[in-house]
């Protein structure tokens, strides 16, 4: 179903609900990135990659905010929300595999 555009939209009631649509969608999203990071230890310890590599971080947050800027999303807002989800991922990965690896 498609959302009335923002500008067309008179109350907060109906502004309320597209932005509950837009957010479970938003979780949606995130839930199926985590179950592909969830793949991300077996990987990284077989390859012999670190848990934290910081060029690749470097990379997804210049994807992010590339991908941000084209989409008319403040790209300081994506790159402090990916930095929190990219942390969370390290967390757990360290757990799983430990610090030590290549920064691949």
């Amino acid at each position: 179903m498609a959302r009335p555009a923002p500008e067309t939209i008179k109350t907060m009631a109906d502004l309320r609900v597209c932005i509950d649509e837009i957010d479970s969608a938003v979780v949606g999203l995130l839930a199926e990135r985590e179950r592909y990071t969830d793949r991300a230890p077996d990987l990284k310890a077989r390859e012999g990659i670190a848990a934290r590599a910081p060029r690749r971080i470097e990379a997804v947050l210049d994807n992010v905010r590339g991908k941000a800027l084209s989409q008319g999303l403040d790209p300081e807002l994506a790159e402090a929300m990916w930095r929190i989800m990219i942390e969370a991922v390290i967390a757990r990965e360290e757990r799983v595999i430990g610090k030590e690896g290549i920064d691949g």
